[in-house]
């Protein structure tokens, strides 16, 4: 693909823990050792005991991503013993899909 028209994603994917730092780097991990994705921020809070990881890479490559870190996520994280104070419906609980380049919805 021509420099410029290469099609860009971006996701925000929410993680149901954000206390054990272990787990938080393994879920991270997976997106990490996804081809064609970059990591823009990672950010987790204590008191709401998520994680929020910002990433972008070419369609393909963040469906990948995300699959794989989800299933990550719901391998290490009991909802059963889940305590934080935002609102949450599973180990992830959303993962936006952005256009960023080249992309349309």
């Amino acid at each position: 693909m021509e420099k410029g028209k290469k099609k860009i994603v971006e996701s925000v994917p929410n993680y149901s823990e954000g206390i054990d730092a272990e787990k938080i780097e393994l879920i991270v991990a997976e997106i990490k050792n996804t081809p064609n994705t970059r990591i823009v921020d990672i950010q987790y809070d204590t008191d709401y005991n998520r994680a929020v990881v910002t990433f972008l890479g070419t369609p393909e490559a963040v469906l990948n991503a995300n699959v794989a870190a989800a299933k990550k996520a719901i391998s290490l994280i009991d909802m059963n013993n889940h305590k934080g104070q935002h609102p949450r419906i599973g180990a992830i609980d959303v993962v936006p899909f952005v256009p960023a380049q080249n992309v349309t919805i």
